[in-house]
């Protein structure tokens, strides 16, 4: 189980990252190209950030029996302060490399319903959105996707509150003039340190919340017609 969550947490946190990198190589900053992030090789972005990408989540695995890290990918923020609706769009295509992974999550368990290789769980968890039929290859499939639908909607619901450092705080310019996403910026590149404040009140307020968003939007998204106690 260990390893179908790292495999998971890899591929989650490296598509997140390597979607911010592309677009903003599509806007004009070269930073993350020329650090060769943008690329779904994890292995640049484990040197990045060795930590948070192999240290803690195998850490915090073994204390909570789910993975938490992170990942980053380098801008030139005076690029962002010059252009702050290609940085809104880049901070944004973080979440919906989630989102993206978490639909097609979503697509390949009702394949396998479909298919007749899954069946619906009685009861959810975060690692049982769906069950295999069978030991074996089956059920490492049922657990891989449950937690790819899991995870990626957790990492994308998560990064879109909009406090800084997270990617909504910034990510809300693609709906603002250009003046106020540049204000946007500049004000997210000035509260340095200060940042750790909004991920702390982010990560409060974040529990209850997406409990509710999980089993009362997602899970009824995923199987509109089941019903849950």
């Amino acid at each position: 189980m260990g390893l179908v969550w790292y495999v998971v947490f890899l591929l989650s946190t490296t598509c997140h990252e390597a979607a911010h990198a592309l677009v903003a190589t599509w806007g004009g900053d070269l930073t993350a190209y020329h650090g060769g992030q943008v690329s779904l090789d994890p292995a640049p972005h484990i040197r990045r950030e060795p930590f948070g990408m192999v240290i803690l989540p195998i850490l915090s695995y073994f204390v909570n029996g789910w993975m938490m890290g992170w990942a980053s990918a380098p801008y030139d923020p005076y690029w962002a302060e010059r252009n702050p609706k290609a940085a809104a769009w880049k901070s944004l295509a973080g979440p919906a490399a989630n989102f993206t992974l978490a639909i097609l999550g979503g697509i390949l368990i009702h394949v396998g319903l479909l298919a007749g290789w899954f069946v619906y769980p009685e009861s959810l968890s975060f690692t049982r959105v769906v069950l295999a039929q069978s030991d074996g290859v089956a059920a490492g499939a049922a657990t891989f996707l449950s937690i790819l639908f899991s995870l990626n909607l957790l990492l994308g619901t998560f990064n879109l509150i909009p406090l800084p450092p997270l990617d909504g705080f910034t990510a809300v310019g693609v709906l603002l003039p250009e003046s106020a996403a540049g204000q946007l910026q500049r004000l997210r590149h000035t509260m340095g340190q200060f940042t750790f404040i909004g991920l702390l009140i982010a990560w409060y307020v974040f529990g209850p919340m997406f409990r509710t968003l999980y089993f009362d939007v997602f899970i009824k998204i995923l199987y509109p017609t089941q019903t849950y106690a």
